[in-house]
């Protein structure tokens, strides 16, 4: 008919929908339904139609049968990111829903429309090419029915665990483990590992077996020796890299997943595939005797559940013992208990935060490597006169006194401590000096180097090699690596020796310490997983990582950033371990400005990569990027839901000043802070693969349990028009049986969805993204309060008035700047909103009756104490139908002259009564 039409589902068409996610879906335990929703939007060139939609499905039998949609409401499904106005299609929305089998099960389903009863079905997966979609269930048991491994023997846990993989190795040691998470069931599997021989580590293969009734797998990759990367697959077991972990989701709802644990009795274990899609287990032994490898493999209907299980058991395997005993030592909490004080020299007013909840400039983007002093004072001297304050620098390769000039950098060498006298002529501290005398707004100064000294080691001819014990070393050949690891391959390094590598630790960050250095970030730590010979890698690895946790803790406390460190050696022995201070950790390889299709990925490897590094003892950090980039905004946006640190690498004078304030916000102290979640951004569905180009889903949290709010930033990683459909039990921390009613706030738009429940059946908001685009949806639980009005003649209470605070309006994930809210009625019948922020902007409050309330009668606002003038304070978009009341802090506050005091938190308090 030449009539243009897309049509969008719920659950999505070409993706897997997992247990737990249907069971979100679901209305009650009792009621074990699924319900699809299918959006079909038509071209306003052509008269509106009347609509019809199928769903085309096998979930109740194995014969394919449709399932008539019902007519909904256009509003039901509100597009949260296009206004109105700029809606150029008709929308048709229609809800149905199937049954579940009590059994788990797999089944597919498509979506099949026509124009009206005259007319031919159009099928969806030819119109739109998109493959069915898959629907994978759990059965549902009673509690009793679970078999209770903790009583199996050995035998008996292994024909337990054989159920999940076929031809299970005759040689590998199962053992049932106690999970300590709810709702999983743990295995511990081991094997023996072939010693090293004649300078040459001991290599093992086993065979540990073919995963039964597998319908997608995930797995996080070494794409070379630094970094990890994810891998998607479906059905047979396919993986050409080595694998830290995998998760196979069933048939009948179950995932298996498995971590392969290294770190211990220097072993090095990782999983590979095998020509028939077996699981491979690859061990890596140092020792020159026989050695014990280690997996561990958990099973839940939760992918959350089962890989949090392994996260606790392998935390038991790592943890050090005793010398003298077998006893564990105790792991001090981080952070802190309530009990435990810090006391911190030359204390300052402030919130509880970090040295990176400031927004940090990094020089290698930006300078490139022929850094200088000079360029670096330039470059923050531009910065300043475009207005971008920062609150931490990093100063990027290349400060550093090397050998070989000219050479690649890869073949120069560290001579000593002081910087490079060419480049900074007065040396580091002048440098230092002249950076925070010329830029008082600089709180933390870090500067980059390797691991091993520089990346061609140490210099033999320099004053380190001269003051400390060294020893040369060989990087093995390498079939597949990165351009680093390619460069190296095949040279000798001198490196300093593991003997006296605590006493250069030391006097190295002594003397950073000495010229106004405070911060570290810590490159090319994976050098300890190139070396050749085995006995180097037994004394090396854990020396190395020792001497720089020990140093840097000493120096500069949780300043340190940990990088090219994604190896199992340092995941189990540094990073996994809760025994020491969280610090920021690479999460991702680099971000490349100039590789246009590095950027979707980029994001996208972050998203899955988080789903094991939020467990580990670190903070993931996606990494710099630069403001004024086609991809900027995306960048942007991806570092605000990551939860981690924003660092920016503009080059002089190319910045976005607009993008810069949406993703910070100036303190009362006048520094200048991301609003970071307390959770690390994750992808909540793991199985979908960069190739499938469905919506990237990034989720995150800020604030307490049941108070706070779930973020979800959506990145369309297609390069094509995608939409996607997302319901409010899909945001974090949001459960069924929560009787609250939520909100949900776009970003870019400033739309908010009407009252819904977690419980409702009409709960799906949609997206509309283009190549590049982005959004950040935000829900917020509200409080209901009844009001009485003064004026009113029906002396009935009236509807209540349900209320929330939003954050500051304008940043992307402005929720993050409440530090505490409580709203509560007075005795005098007032509504009373007491609200902590840790930064100043346009706070944002929602209630739901605002047109129904005047400024200038009704609402009274203070900060600290102080009436704020009342042009601070309006309504936001039309006075009609708004239902957020804005208030200008930032203006108010320079206004009133006000000044912080003891703390550095912004204080709003707002009452609203007749």
């Amino acid at each position: 008919m030449g009539l243009f039409s897309r049509v969008t589902s719920y659950p999505p068409l070409g993706q897997v929908t997992c247990p737990q996610r249907i069971q979100k879906a679901l209305g009650s335990k009792e009621d074990d339904t699924v319900q699809f929703t299918v959006v079909i939007e038509s071209s306003h060139s052509f008269p509106e139609q009347s609509w019809e939609a199928q769903i085309w499905h096998n979930v109740t039998s194995a014969e394919w049968t449709a399932l008539s949609l019902q007519k909904c409401s256009n509003t039901a499904v509100p597009l949260m990111n296009k206004p109105e106005s700029e809606h150029k299609f008709y929308r048709h929305v229609f809800s149905g829903e199937i049954a579940l089998p009590s059994h788990g099960g797999c089944a597919q389903f498509t979506v099949r429309y026509r124009v009206s009863p005259d007319t031919d079905w159009q099928w969806v997966n030819q119109q739109q090419n998109a493959k069915d979609g898959e629907l994978v269930f759990a059965a549902r048991e009673p509690e009793q029915e679970k078999i209770n491994l903790a009583q199996l023997s050995l035998a008996s846990a292994k024909e337990e665990f054989g159920k999940y993989f076929d031809h299970l190795s005759p040689n590998l040691e199962v053992e049932f483990r106690k999970s300590e998470a709810p709702g999983s069931s743990l295995w511990h599997l081991s094997g023996s590992a072939d010693p090293a021989q004649d300078g040459q580590s001991g290599f093992t293969n086993m065979v540990l077996g073919i995963p039964s009734r597998t319908v997608r797998y995930f797995a996080l990759v070494r794409v070379w020796t630094p970094w990890l990367g994810p891998r998607h697959g479906r059905d047979k077991f396919r993986i050409t890299e080595d694998v830290i972990l995998c998760s196979f989701l069933r048939e009948d709802g179950e995932h298996v997943v498995l971590l392969a644990v290294s770190g211990t009795n220097d072993v090095l274990t990782v999983l590979r595939s095998g020509e028939n899609g077996e699981v491979v287990i690859k061990s890596q032994n140092d020792n020159a005797s026989a050695s014990g490898f280690q997996v561990l493999a958990s099973t839940a209907a939760d992918f959350e559940v089962a890989i949090s299980a392994l996260i606790y058991e392998a935390r038991k395997l790592v943890r050090p013992f005793g010398a003298e005993t077998t006893d564990r030592i105790p792991t001090p909490v981080s952070p802190p208990g309530d009990d435990v004080v810090l006391v911190e020299k030359d204390p300052e007013a402030q919130w509880l935060s970090e040295w990176y909840d400031g927004l940090t400039y990094c020089t290698w983007n930006g300078l490139g490597q022929d850094l200088t002093e000079g360029k670096i004072l330039h470059a923050l001297d531009i910065l300043k006169t475009h207005g971008i304050s920062i609150s931490n620098l990093i100063i990027d390769d290349n400060w550093q006194a090397l050998d070989n000039e000219g050479d690649s950098q890869f073949k120069r060498r560290w001579m000593q401590f002081e910087a490079n006298p060419d480049t900074f002529p007065q040396g580091l501290k002048k440098a230092v000096e002249a950076i925070r005398r010329n830029h008082p707004n600089i709180s933390h100064i870090a500067v980059w180097h390797a691991l091993l000294g520089y990346w061609g080691g140490i210099s033999p001819d320099g004053e380190i090699a001269k003051n400390f014990k060294t020893k040369e070393v060989k990087i093995k050949d390498l079939a597949a690596g990165g351009p680093i690891a390619k460069a190296l391959e095949s040279q000798s390094l001198l490196a300093i020796d593991p003997d006296d590598v605590d006493r250069f630790y030391d006097d190295f960050y002594r003397y950073l310490s000495s010229t106004g250095v405070d911060s570290v970030k810590t490159d090319a730590q994976f050098f300890l997983d190139l070396l050749e010979c085995p006995e180097d890698r037994r004394i090396f690895t854990r020396a190395y990582q020792d001497a720089w946790s020990i140093s840097s803790l000493r120096y500069f406390g949780t300043r340190a950033i940990s990088c090219m460190s994604m190896f199992p050696q340092a995941i189990f022995h540094s990073q996994l371990p809760n025994n020491k201070p969280t610090i920021p950790l690479r999460n991702s390889d680099d971000f490349f400005p100039e590789v246009p299709a590095s950027h979707t990925w980029h994001v996208f490897c972050n998203a899955h990569n988080a789903l094991l590094t939020r467990y580990l003892n670190v903070l993931p950090d996606w990494d710099m990027f630069q403001t004024s980039h086609p991809y900027a905004s995306f960048h942007a946006a991806a570092r605000c839901v990551s939860g981690g640190p924003i660092y920016i690498t503009d080059e002089p004078g190319n910045h976005n000043v607009a993008l810069i304030n949406e993703i910070t916000a100036p303190s009362t102290q006048g520094y200048t802070v991301i609003l970071r979640p307390g959770v690390a951004g994750r992808t909540i569905d793991m199985y979908h693969d960069y190739n499938d180009g469905q919506v990237l889903r990034v989720s995150t949290y800020t604030g307490r349990a049941r108070t706070g709010s779930g973020i979800l930033g959506l990145f369309n990683v297609s390069g094509r028009r995608s939409s996607s459909l997302t319901s409010l039990r899909e945001f974090p921390g949001i459960h069924d049986d929560y009787n609250v009613e939520y909100i949900i706030r776009a970003y870019t738009t400033g739309r908010i969805t009407n009252l819904i429940r977690p419980s409702d059946r009409d709960t799906l908001v949609g997206v509309d993204l283009e190549d590049k685009g982005w959004e950040i949806l935000t829900a917020y639980p509200t409080q209901a309060f009844t009001l009485r009005r003064k004026d009113s003649n029906d002396a009935r209470e009236r509807k209540p008035t349900n209320a929330a605070v939003l954050g500051l309006i304008g940043k992307m994930t402005g929720a993050a700047a409440i530090v505490s809210s409580d709203i509560y009625i007075e005795a005098n019948g007032r509504l009373r909103f007491d609200i902590s922020l840790k930064a100043l902007g346009t706070l944002g409050v929602y209630v739901s009756d605002l047109p129904d309330w005047s400024i200038e009668d009704n609402f009274m606002v203070t900060i600290l104490g102080q009436p704020v003038p009342q042009k601070n304070v309006w309504k936001e978009g039309d006075e009609k139908t708004t239902k957020v009341l804005s208030v200008d802090v930032l203006a108010a506050w320079e206004e009133m002259k006000l000044r912080p005091g003891w703390s550095n938190e912004v204080i709003v308090q707002m009452f609203l009564g007749s």
